[in-house]
């Protein structure tokens, strides 16, 4: 069995032991508390990842790159032998089986087993004895082997986010089986460079293929990161997902916390309250999400300072919000309000006049807005006319569920009250204010 460790990288593994060092994190004594957004993946979903590691792993193997090798050896009678291994590739590359263990507060444990693979390339020998002349000599060559790996994943905090580091990583060679142009070379050549050659591909193999593995582990983590900080930016919208605390390994998860801060232009967020606790958070799902109520209430307060939290309807869509009851009531306050004024030709806005408060509570998330409500007609060769105003204070309970990769809110109950209502007709025994009440709360 050979280790690729930092022991066994000399001076770049003295190097990349000072790159951590200088580039580690800190974090307070009370790291929770400035945790706004808290990721966990249990081990059923890092099985079902684990499907993919074949992949990586194949990657690695065939963007190793292979330095070409030289030197010499003496022989008897033959004098030093020189010799050059070029053009190493490999082929017919195939893994067998893969399994993942996480070390609670180490690392990410990973074999991979029977790692079947034919090493291609060309050595080139020559004679400088005293007794010949100086003869160069190519052949072909490839190598059968059976290969099993062991990789120790440490997660980290770099830069302000999760770093991959694999560079414990382990190769046991079980076969490396030698063959020269056909075997058609003199057997004592075979016999001189097998040894030779299987040490030597071991010591590139373990240095290189392990490299390469570390590598794209680290472009991983970056490619989450990246994906992550897009899903949650929304034009001048954005989270810093910065980490909070380092991440941690355990038995049945993995987990980091993100500070989760709302960056939006000049508005300006800060928090040291957080109220998480890895006991929030279960272990039966593959996934989980936990954001505070202050983020809740950032992301509310900046889409209304963007003006996000408006609606505009008309046509089609305000027809079917106003006809969602078809009674005698209903029918005389539509045409009371609209006064024979076709949808097409009306247009109704609804928009938050402050900014929303979130609240999370065992019955689900409660959102209390206060909201203004404007239905405008268009009469054919006339002014437009706005025929109703509401300022109105809307308490929603909403439940969140998450389906085929949609994230759909059901809203459970809801509580209006008016704050002003104005409406240019009011006929007798119809009240626009009961009418309209559940559409516009719904809206």
């Amino acid at each position: 069995m050979l280790r690729a460790g930092r022991m066994g990288l000399g001076t770049f593994g003295i190097l990349l032991v000072l790159i951590h060092a200088s580039a580690a994190c800190e974090f307070g004594p009370f790291p929770y508390s400035t945790t706004g957004i808290a990721c966990r993946m249990t081990k059923p979903a890092a099985l079902l990842l684990n499907q993919e590691t074949a992949r990586v792993i194949q990657a690695a193997f065939r963007n190793a790159k292979f330095p070409n090798i030289t030197g010499e050896r003496s022989m008897r009678l033959l004098g030093k032998v020189a010799y050059g291994l070029s053009n190493i590739q490999v082929n017919d590359l195939s893994i067998e089986q893969s399994e993942v263990e996480l070390k609670e507060n180490d690392a990410i444990h990973i074999t991979i087993k029977n790692v079947t693979a034919v090493f291609k390339g060309t050595l080139t020998y020559g004679y400088a004895g005293a007794w010949f002349l100086q003869l160069f000599h190519s052949v072909d060559f490839e190598i059968e082997s059976s290969i099993d790996l062991q990789i120790n994943i440490k997660l980290m905090c770099q830069k302000d986010q999760v770093a991959a580091d694999a560079s414990d990583c382990y190769l046991s060679f079980h076969k490396l089986t030698l063959r020269l142009q056909g075997d058609k070379e003199p057997g004592w050549l075979k016999q001189l460079f097998t040894d030779f050659i299987s040490f030597t591909l071991k010591l590139v193999l373990k240095s290189e293929v392990c490299n390469e593995i570390n590598f794209l582990a680290q472009v991983l983590a970056n490619f989450v990161h990246d994906l992550a900080a897009n899903f949650v930016q929304d034009e001048d919208i954005r989270l810093d997902i910065s980490l909070a605390s380092d991440p941690l390994i355990k038995a049945n998860y993995l987990e980091s916390h993100h500070k989760g801060l709302v960056l939006y232009k000049n508005y300006s967020d800060a928090f040291s309250d957080s109220v998480f606790s890895p006991s929030l958070l279960a272990e039966s799902r593959m996934l989980y999400f936990w954001l505070s109520e202050h983020i809740l209430n950032s992301l509310a307060s900046a889409a209304f300072l963007d003006k996000r939290l408006g609606l505009t309807i008309t046509g089609e869509k305000l027809k079917a919000l106003f006809e969602m009851e078809d009674t005698e009531a209903q029918r005389k306050a539509v045409q009371t309000i609209f006064q024979g004024t076709s949808y097409n030709d009306s247009v109704a806005k609804v928009w938050s006049l402050a900014h929303p408060q979130i609240s999370v509570q065992p019955e689900g998330t409660v959102v209390k807005s206060f909201v203004g409500v404007e239905i405008s007609i268009f009469p054919l060769g006339e002014e437009p006319l706005t025929v109703l105003y509401m300022e109105k204070e809307i308490t929603v309970t909403i439940q969140a569920a998450y389906a085929e990769k949609k994230l759909i809110l059901y809203p459970l109950d809801s509580r209006t009250e008016f704050k002003v209502f104005k409406c240019t007709a009011d006929p007798s025994g119809v009240s626009p204010k009961q009418v309209f009440s559940r559409p516009f709360a719904a809206k």
